[in-house]
């Protein structure tokens, strides 16, 4: 992946509406939602949503199809797949450190407490 290529999606999530878009969309699968739905789910005027959708469309991160007269929604998974990579290719300097998909992230290391003393007498 290309730089802009990159900064082209990143700035595409780059909004709050169309992160939640996104969000909606990739548990959907390839089926995709149908737009209406996704307006639905978000309290968004159709206008709103197509400007939003457009947007994920020109960084390459939806697509859409039409059956009859339903417009669908899918997440692009090869283009969120590519990003990942490219962001992480140089983690750890390559040896294998990424925790497994839904996992929970690990708490930092605190520093040992010291034991408390009691003042009783």
């Amino acid at each position: 992946m290309e730089i802009k290529t990159a900064r082209l999606a990143l700035a595409g999530l780059a909004h709050d509406t169309r992160l939640a878009i996104f969000r909606l969309l990739v548990p959907a699968g390839l089926e995709g939602v149908p737009a209406g739905v996704l307006a639905e789910q978000l309290h968004l005027a159709p206008a709103t949503l197509s400007f939003h959708l457009k947007e994920l469309r020109h960084a390459g991160l939806v697509s859409r199809r039409r059956a009859g007269r339903t417009l669908y929604v899918a997440a692009e998974y090869a283009a969120i797949n590519a990003l990942i990579a490219y962001l992480t290719e140089n983690c750890c300097q390559g040896a294998a450190c990424l925790p497994a998909a839904g996992s929970k992230p690990v708490p930092a290391a605190r520093a040992p407490r010291k034991p408390k003393t009691s003042r009783r007498a």
